[in-house]
């Protein structure tokens, strides 16, 4: 079967993948101006946030997050806000500091990825850790301002 488009014959699957060719177009991360400097806010606030991870502040970390907060672990176990924060502000938990590498930042409207790959060590219980991961927050913008709703973290073996 074929479908005319403006006078030209093209076959039907030929036309689908037309439309999906322009979807990114329409749907892709926006690439304005504005948006160097929203990444930048961005990615700012994703280090504060770092920042206050290893100092344990719990008030800043708090409010960097939105109130229906997901935490996907590299084992595939979520857990929530409350969980998360417990979890990250136990004593039994020391997070030496640490940088991001291969930083990326997507931005959809009210919506910005935010990738990476990072080597976490510290102690639980008094025992040391080396973690190497990749992650992806997702922030959204909400009452105007920007807080991440959603961690996913990937292992990524040594």
């Amino acid at each position: 079967m074929r479908v005319a488009l403006r006078s030209l014959a093209v076959p039907a699957l030929s036309a689908a993948m037309l439309a999906f060719a322009f979807l990114p177009l329409a749907c892709g991360p926006q690439a304005a101006g504005s948006d160097h400097a929203l990444a930048a806010q961005l990615k700012a606030q994703a280090d504060a946030w770092d920042q206050a991870i290893i100092r344990k502040d719990a008030k800043a970390i708090a409010e960097n997050m939105s109130g229906d907060f997901r935490h996907i672990d590299k084992s595939g176990d979520m857990s929530d806000r409350a969980a998360f924060l417990r979890d990250l502000l136990s004593p039994d938990l020391v997070i030496h500091p640490y940088g991001v590498e291969d930083f990326d930042i997507r931005i959809y409207g009210d919506c910005a990825l935010l990738c990476g790959r990072t080597r976490m060590t510290g102690t639980y219980q008094g025992k040391p850790f080396r973690s190497h991961y990749r992650y992806i927050d997702t922030y959204v913008r909400q009452e105007g301002r920007w807080r991440v709703c959603s961690v996913q973290v990937t292992a990524v073996p040594e």
